[in-house]
């Protein structure tokens, strides 16, 4: 007995410590609704990268919110939204994809937006799958054993689609704090940003995509400051710390998304992401969130209307730590 408390002790500390860290053995983030209806789920700043890539890729390729909710509910059955390097026999991944079954070699299926982007594409090959309960249509890409698994986690996916889609304003935050690797500064957010959405997420902004993906902040809108090499870019903010976004309807949200929903899956995608680019501060629309250990709700700013009309809706800036 006296060992079992040992252990159940050491068990209990070191979750506590995950869950106060921001790191994958506690929460870190959650997600509610945006009906006001009291609906929530709490997961990891792990699970919310994964998520957010899901989603990005989902609406690259001009899926409906209904296709990211079914990739969602699939990916937290199969592998607890975890990008895991083991599974039933040769499956690996977030959708536990076997290689053996063509769906690519281990190293592909390993990358989350390779993945997921092979999970669309068999989707998309379903007649109707938007009319189809979320189980017929998982089940007709997966081939599982057990389809009726993925229904119960229909509820939290539709959470997380409507915010990592831009649908629901405002409703994912995280604590952000920084997680074991040290990823920083501008150029990760712009990497992560290509990783996830593609090149023209980048082009958007101005800024230059090199061949292997990665990208450039543009070049300075106006002459070079006094005493200084050049300018600070409109990507890199005043600080050096800050990407900004402008948000353009249609370019890459989800199908029958307009503007402000492709800025809101920005803002929530930097959210999730913040404590694996160390990201301080996200600002849309009106709102900013900010990185902190008792607070990171999401508050209204200066720009925000009388009323709370949304204003200043045109860019999504993400601020990294110093």
């Amino acid at each position: 007995m006296g060992a079992a408390l040992v252990v159940l002790l050491a068990l209990a500390g070191y979750l506590t410590v995950q869950y106060l860290t921001g790191g994958t053995g506690g929460p870190g983030c959650e997600v509610v609704s945006g009906k006001g209806d009291g609906a929530s789920y709490e997961f990891t700043p792990e699970q919310a990268v994964n998520a957010a890539t899901i989603a990005a890729v989902g609406t690259g390729r001009n899926m409906p919110e209904r296709a990211v909710t079914i990739a969602l509910a699939t990916a937290l059955q199969e592998s607890g939204l975890r990008n895991i390097e083991h599974g039933d026999r040769d499956s690996l991944g977030l959708f536990q994809q076997r290689p053996s079954q063509g769906w690519g070699t281990p190293k592909e299926i390993m990358d989350p937006a390779y993945a997921a982007g092979k999970f669309y594409e068999h989707l998309a090959k379903v007649p109707g799958y938007t009319r189809l309960p979320l189980t017929v249509a998982a089940q007709r890409v997966q081939r599982s054993g057990f389809p009726q698994a993925y229904a119960k986690h229909e509820p939290d996916a539709v959470l997380l689609s409507a915010a990592l889609t831009g649908h629901s304003a405002a409703t994912l935050t995280c604590r952000g704090r920084p997680g074991a690797t040290r990823t920083t500064g501008p150029d990760a957010v712009r990497a992560a940003l290509v990783r996830d959405f593609g090149r023209d997420v980048m082009q958007e902004a101005g800024a230059e995509v090199r061949d292997d993906g990665s990208s450039t902040a543009p070049a300075p809108s106006g002459p070079p400051a006094s005493g200084s090499a050049s300018a600070p870019t409109s990507a890199s903010g005043s600080d050096g710390r800050t990407v900004t976004i402008p948000v353009r309807a249609g370019s890459g949200s989800a199908a029958g998304g307009g503007a402000r929903e492709r800025g809101w899956q920005l803002a929530h995608w930097a959210v999730a992401n913040a404590s694996a680019l160390h990201i301080e501060r996200v600002a849309y629309a009106g709102r900013e969130w900010s990185s902190g250990i008792t607070d990171s709700r999401w508050h209204t700013t200066d720009a925000q209307g009388a009323g709370g009309a949304e204003r200043d809706s045109g860019s999504v800036r993400i601020t990294t730590e110093r």
